[in-house]
């Protein structure tokens, strides 16, 4: 075996695992997503997906606020803590994480209560709404604790216990959303949100309360010094998160003010699949990649080998899905939705465009966090978020509803450039021979599967797309089969096959 695949099929292994655990979870939440959103789709339509969009953007933009960072801010704490090896340190952090979690779930709640009929003027233009804000800043208290005992998990790097947590909460979103919105319809939106944002806080904080850590009376003084650096820290991921959720809100507003909510639900059900198959691998980036990360922030050389390292294993599992979704765009609509839904085609397929740059572009942007350059972390935020606004308003000016998607790419590809050169001039980043390679192979495949529609007929692009998708797969399996030896591979598969098991039916105690 070669000093690359030696050295480094640990890591690749590491990866490659913690991964496939979290994407077997996430390929069950798929399975009940499909189910959950057909249902929703043929209940409520276009504007009731609408509507249910606009109000996970509200719950999203204010659980920013209240969360203050302490799910990203909680778990570098905690990774630190587990680091040292200091039982009394580790629980410390464990608990305050807890009760900082309750007091600003406590205090996000109150303060959705008292901006309800500012927030339903400012979305709807009318003060008919302001009842349902009302309800859904009990979400914001639910979500903040939940925020928390997800960050004491993931700390301490239980990686399986991420997914189980991950697969019950879906699970019981499903059954709670469609009977209600069955019975209520419309009316049924907020409620079946509230059940299960209150399910998923009993789940989070029954596998936290597994974990084994030494408990001891901690002092509020003990709990001020803990909670001082994780705050700090948390603010500006928080503004940062803020920053970002609020854009997603304004684009829908903007969607809902140019267009109307039906507009709005398209808008939503374009964006909501392009990053679908994606979001696994960038969930797994923030649960394992980011607290292997900050354990070696202080090394340059061994963070940019980390780096180069999520990307080329990111690369390889989301371009073969990526290339079905572009090849076979409107049957995956009608699948998860309807008919209704099928103009959210042109957005679906910008936004899958820009998602393949995500998932190039994330791991560079956490070693701003890593590195705690909270200036330059949130100076390069706003300045995209801006970015990001001004060219989907651009794109919707002159080109309707699917500019909002040819507007999201072009800000993938301006991230892109700017956060390479951000993590060049912070660590001396390059991009490895493998990933140029990789660069080199993906970026013609997907250009051709997206350009074939507008020069093939359906059936020839599909044809065309399936063979491009097919051979692309095979190419990623025996790249990453090489990366981590042939042995290895067979080991990491049945590891794999084991871990998925116990996420599919979770019982007691870690594996």
């Amino acid at each position: 075996m070669d000093t690359r695949a030696s050295g480094a099929a640990k890591s690749y292994r590491q990866i490659l695992k913690s991964t496939s655990i979290l994407g077997g979870s996430s390929a069950i939440n798929i399975v009940l997503r499909i189910i959950r959103t057909k249902f929703l789709a043929v209940l409520l339509g276009p504007s009731g997906i609408g509507l249910l969009g606009v109000y996970t953007s509200i719950t999203d933009m204010v659980g920013a606020m209240a969360r203050m960072g302490i799910d990203n801010s909680g778990v570098r704490q905690v990774a630190e803590a587990v680091g040292s090896d200091d039982e009394d340190k580790i629980s410390r952090a464990f608990f305050s994480i807890r009760r900082i979690s309750l007091f600003l779930g406590v205090s996000g709640m109150f303060l959705l209560i008292l901006l309800s009929q500012l927030i339903s003027r400012v979305t709807f233009q009318d003060t008919a709404h302001t009842w349902d804000v009302i309800l859904l800043s009990v979400i914001i208290l639910f979500d903040t604790i939940v925020a928390g005992e997800v960050a004491r998990i993931q700390g301490m790097r239980k990686i399986s216990d991420l997914a189980k947590v991950s697969v019950l909460s879906a699970l019981f979103g499903t059954v709670f959303s469609i009977p209600i919105v069955y019975v209520f319809g419309e009316k049924g939106i907020v409620p079946f949100l509230m059940a299960s944002s209150a399910a998923s806080m009993v789940i989070a904080w029954w596998y936290a309360s597994k974990l084994k850590v030494s408990r001891r009376r901690t002092g509020w003084a003990e709990i001020r010094t803990d909670v001082k650096p994780l705050l700090k820290l948390g603010f500006v991921i928080m503004v940062a998160d803020l920053m970002g959720r609020g854009v997603i809100y304004m684009l829908r507003v903007l969607v809902v003010r140019s267009f109307d909510l039906a507009a709005s639900g398209l808008y939503q059900v374009g964006m909501t699949l392009s990053s679908m198959y994606v979001g696994f691998i960038l969930d797994s980036m923030v649960k394992d990649y980011y607290p292997r990360l900050a354990s070696i922030a202080d090394d340059d050389a061994a963070c940019n080998e980390l780096v180069n390292e999520q990307v080329e294993i990111g690369t390889l599992l989301a371009a073969p899905g990526i290339l079905v979704i572009l090849t076979f765009a409107p049957i995956i609509i009608q699948m998860f939705y309807s008919s209704k839904f099928v103009g959210a085609f042109e957005i679906l397929r910008w936004g899958i465009l820009g998602m393949l740059l995500r998932v190039a572009s994330w791991p560079l942007g956490f070693i701003l966090q890593a590195k705690r350059r909270a200036g330059l972390y949130l100076l390069t935020d706003f300045l995209m978020n801006v970015i990001h606004v001004a060219l989907v308003w651009a794109g919707m000016s002159y080109l309707g509803l699917h500019g909002a998607g040819v507007g999201f790419f072009c800000m993938c590809i301006l991230y892109w450039i700017m956060i390479y050169g951000v993590a060049r001039s912070l660590t001396g980043f390059s991009w490895s021979a493998a990933n140029i390679r990789n660069a080199l192979l993906i970026v013609p495949a997907v250009g051709v599967v997206f350009l074939s529609r507008f020069i093939l007929d359906e059936f020839s692009a599909m044809l065309l797309g399936a063979i491009i998708s097919a051979a692309f797969a095979l190419y990623s399996i025996r790249t990453m089969t090489h990366i981590v030896s042939p042995e290895g591979f067979v080991c990491l598969v049945r590891q794999i096959k084991e871990r998925f098991w116990a996420t599919a039916f979770p019982q007691d105690g870690n594996k």
